[in-house]
């Protein structure tokens, strides 16, 4: 869906977006080969600060304090995430980025604070949703578990941030007293058709033979790579003779992501990160059933059969009303939330005891404020 849809489709996976990549088309090994290099070089240096000053308590107020190695954490996610997506936060942001995720640490334990238990139990439900969801996306739980892995964080820990963050949404959103009707939800959907357009689809099959390393993520030695472009194109001809493509993707690719599936990935429009531009132009030109030559990516060799392809159109409302209620909520919510939060701020006490991080939050609270309506 286009740009703007994210408003509704991001609801359910809200906190788990940013703390893993997407995989809802990209190869699992463009995540595991790609991430754990990247991650290393951002999650060193925080342990061995760590090792060396110590941790040391950068927030607190009434009731809670914040260290150094929460925000760590945090940064290490947003970090790794990105790289697997082949970007990076610039380094002009880096402080801006850091005081953002500060003003989220320290409001999520505001809100906790006064959370119900059936908040608790909202939050629950979310995150099994969020974790269901993460799994189907990932293929099979030996390709999420290398996804955490690859992050530096086990899937409790994940489920433990998650679970913080879904409760204090939901606080908030009791808090506020926000609430969506269905007729407002239905009004926005008729007046924003542009908002509900899916773009052309394709679904494909897959062979992959990495040229990386797993565990480094370097390039394998040349022979190596040279007995890889051997057996690909082997197995091309075998399935261009006839054989089947998805038992072939069972016994030899390794995508640990699909490769359980017959090498079947979800569906996935132009412009997926984390899907190679070479893999997305063969996919979308492919016509179906029609298997592909040998691509050749950053992260190996592919075949590609394609098995079906969806034409754009505009999504039904019955399809979208849950979520793009909780997303008006949510938006709602965003408009009342800075006023309710500074009072909590205020009442708790908090203060933010390092002075560049101060001003790295005061920073971000101003660009927040700034920030044109509906971003």
């Amino acid at each position: 869906m286009k740009i703007k849809m994210k408003r509704v489709l991001s609801v359910a996976l809200a906190a788990a977006w940013m703390v893993l990549p997407q995989a809802n088309a990209a190869t699992a090994n463009t995540l595991t080969n790609a991430t754990p290099a990247d991650t290393g070089t951002h999650a060193n240096p925080d342990a061995t600060m760590t090792a060396l000053f110590g941790d040391p308590v950068i927030a607190k107020g009434n009731g809670f304090e914040i260290k150094q190695s929460q925000l760590d954490q945090v940064m290490v996610g947003l970090k790794a995430a990105a790289a697997a997506r082949g970007q990076a936060i610039p380094p002009e942001q880096m402080n801006l980025v850091e005081g953002q995720m500060l003003n989220q640490l320290i409001q999520i334990q505001l809100l906790l604070q006064k959370a119900t238990d059936a908040d608790r139990a909202q939050g629950k439900k979310l995150v099994d949703l969020q974790m269901a969801t993460l799994l189907q996306r990932a293929g099979s739980q030996e390709a999420l578990d290398l996804q955490f892995k690859a992050l530096g964080m086990s899937g409790d820990e994940l489920r433990g941030r998650l679970m913080q963050e879904s409760t204090a949404r939901t606080t908030l959103e009791r808090e506020l007293g926000v609430t969506v009707t269905d007729d407002e939800a239905k009004k926005f959907y008729s007046d924003h058709p542009d908002e509900f357009e899916q773009p052309e689809m394709v679904h494909v099959r897959h062979i992959v033979l990495n040229t990386m390393d797993p565990t480094t993520g370097q390039p394998l030695p040349a022979d190596q790579q040279a007995l890889k472009r051997k057996q690909i194109d082997d197995l091309l001809k075998r399935a261009r003779k006839g054989e089947d493509f998805a038992k072939l993707a069972t016994q030899y690719s390794e995508d640990p992501g699909s490769k359980e599936k017959g090498g079947e990935l979800n569906a996935f429009p132009r412009g997926t990160p984390g899907v190679p531009p070479e893999f997305e132009a063969t996919a979308f030109n492919l016509n179906t059933n029609q298997i592909s030559d040998v691509i050749t990516t950053q992260y190996g060799y592919h075949i590609i059969q394609l098995l079906d392809k969806t034409p754009a159109k505009k999504v039904d409302y019955a399809t979208v009303a849950d979520n793009l209620k909780k997303a008006l909520i949510q938006e709602k919510a965003g408009k009342l939330a800075p006023a309710y939060v500074d009072n909590l701020e205020k009442t708790a006490g908090v203060e933010i005891t390092d002075a560049d991080l101060k001003a790295a939050a005061a920073e971000a609270t101003a660009a927040a404020a700034n920030a044109p309506a509906g971003n």
